[in-house]
């Protein structure tokens, strides 16, 4: 096998029945899910397990929803026209009855659920570090080999084009490491372009980039304009409490129509055009104490700034969280979230989440229940087929690896990259209020710097997790305006100014993929388009 970086041989080598990329929710539900299926699973963190990532740093809600028929019923009609008819029903009660399962089982583990009062446990929330912290004990203790502090670069594959494993660094040890396994998930999460949304640090699309790189394919990433609101030069995204705001303009002027639901966009023109925007938080006396109770990590830069966000005005702004809160993601062929490469599976913010959610999903709630959801069928399913080809004597190759690979041209300027990249789809103009003559024109741009960067030669070792990263944003940001200009209509999240309405003819799904060469394609949506769900 072609070594990652020839001049040096890796540092430690495993042999895995089920290799997990990403050690967030949905990661570590998989590892564990695989491992209770007798597989022997090595789980590889870009971060450190148990605190990277967008959950561990807060808390979430949960889409858990007791197995009442009229509750279920309603449950789901909250998110069917919401999300524009594009879910599929039978995901929907799928994932209602893993996400009870699952979360009753985290109670058995001991999580801290708040009390309800009258003797029960509230368990439609989670603590973020409670949750991961707890998620990482029992990783290990399912005898998983968690490798901290170690991004994946390459998939392997074998001779027939399935998955075979991956390579990438140990960052912590400066060397290499290598995973030969039956099947690999990916659950790297979405992708936030650097937007300093908090924890999304290290969402950058990497395990995007590395499945098209053996031909996967995905659906939905027109859906991916979810901007979140949060203090000015601040990090943290809890946009619900921004429902009991008033928007006004720096002299304290109210701002016609702002809102944080039914008036972003409002908001996002006024800061797009230089403006600033300034919140103050409306609530009684309970409702300040239940805030600062529920999300304290909300109020630690206000408090740190001496402002009160109840009686103080103070500057907010928009924060790109793209295909995190987005529903668009790598498309799944069955209900074990197996991809289009064989032995290949998806989970979490990393797949589609078109199935439950449609054309809208949020923070929390949906995507906390996809997350543990999807990762316990991946990780069953993944075990499944390494236990079916165990044995199996295989030729191994390096898949893909533009920028890590050798070439005959001036390495990429990771930093550069990453900006060019930024510049294109971090404006509300661009991926928030789109218009296809800029989306167009965006395209054009990025197309060329991906042509641009063809042939480059391999980054030294300290830049090859950066130009990765880089090379991954810029294949997601062509996916997603690829398939925005396909979708010539407005539905749920996706809006377009040239196309303010609606189109029933267009209630399908718009596939993409491809590197060199970016494709669509449309399939039919799974659902019925009837106006009321049952459970």
């Amino acid at each position: 096998m072609t070594q990652l970086f020839p001049s040096l041989l890796p540092a430690v080598e495993y042999e895995a029945d089920v290799l997990v990329i990403g050690g967030g929710p949905a990661g570590t539900w998989a590892a564990i899910s695989a491992a209770a299926q007798g597989a022997r699973v090595v789980l590889a963190d870009k971060g450190f397990c148990g605190t990277s990532g967008a959950t561990a740093p807060s808390g979430t809600g949960v889409w858990y929803v007791k197995p009442d028929p009229a509750a279920r019923t309603k449950a789901m009609n909250g998110r069917w026209d919401l999300g524009g008819r594009l879910a599929d029903p039978a995901w929907m009660r799928r994932v209602l009855d893993r996400t009870y399962e699952n979360v009753n089982l985290l109670s058995e583990w001991g999580h801290p659920f708040l009390s309800d009062g009258q003797g029960g446990e509230i368990r439609t929330s989670l603590d973020g570090p409670d949750y991961m912290r707890l998620m990482r004990k029992r990783v290990k203790a399912a005898g998983v080999r968690i490798l901290d502090h170690s991004p994946a670069l390459q998939l392997l594959r074998d001779g027939s084009g399935a998955v075979a494993g991956a390579t990438g660094l140990r960052r912590q040890r400066g060397d290499l490491w290598t995973v030969r396994a039956g099947a690999v998930i990916i659950a790297t999460g979405g992708c936030a372009f650097l937007s300093r949304a908090l924890g999304c640090n290290v969402l950058t699309g990497d395990g995007y980039l590395m499945a098209a790189e053996l031909g996967a394919d995905f659906s939905g990433m027109e859906f991916s304009s979810a901007y979140a609101m949060a203090l000015e030069h601040g990090s943290v995204t809890k946009t619900r409490f921004y429902d009991w705001a008033e928007f006004t303009y720096a002299d304290g002027a109210p701002i016609p129509g702002a809102a944080s639901k039914g008036g972003r966009s409002v908001i996002a023109r006024t800061l797009g055009a230089g403006k600033s925007v300034y919140a103050r938080l409306n609530a009684d006396a309970e409702e300040q104490r239940a805030m600062r109770h529920a999300q304290p990590n909300f109020f630690v830069a206000l408090d740190r700034s001496g402002i009160d966000p109840f009686t103080d005005r103070f500057p907010v702004t928009l924060r790109l969280e793209a295909t995190v809160r987005g529903t668009g993601g790598l498309r799944l062929r069955d209900e074990s979230c197996a991809t289009s490469v064989p032995g290949l599976y998806a989970a979490g913010d990393a797949a589609t989440r078109e199935l439950i959610c449609g054309a809208f999903t949020g923070g929390g709630s949906h995507n906390a229940a996809w997350a543990m959801s999807s990762g316990f069928w991946a990780g069953a399913g993944a075990a499944g087929h390494a236990r079916a080809n165990r044995g199996r004597s295989r030729v191994l190759s390096l898949a893909g690896g533009l920028g890590v690979t050798e070439g005959k041209r001036d390495r990429i300027d990771a930093a550069a990259l990453t900006a060019a990249v930024r510049a294109e789809v971090l404006p509300y103009q661009n991926t928030y209020q789109r218009h296809g003559d800029r989306l167009e024109a965006s395209l054009q741009r990025l197309d060329r710097i991906w042509q641009g960067v063809q042939g480059a030669d391999m980054a030294d070792r300290a830049e090859a997790q950066r130009t990765r990263e880089g090379l991954a944003m810029l294949a997601t940001a062509r996916w997603m305006y690829r398939s925005a200009l396909a979708r010539t209509e407005s539905r749920g999240m996706h809006k377009r100014e040239d196309h303010p309405a609606k189109d029933e003819a267009q209630r399908h799904h718009i596939l993409t993929g491809g590197l060199d060469e970016v494709w669509t394609a449309t399939a039919p949506a799974a659902g019925p388009a009837v106006e009321v769900l049952a459970a």
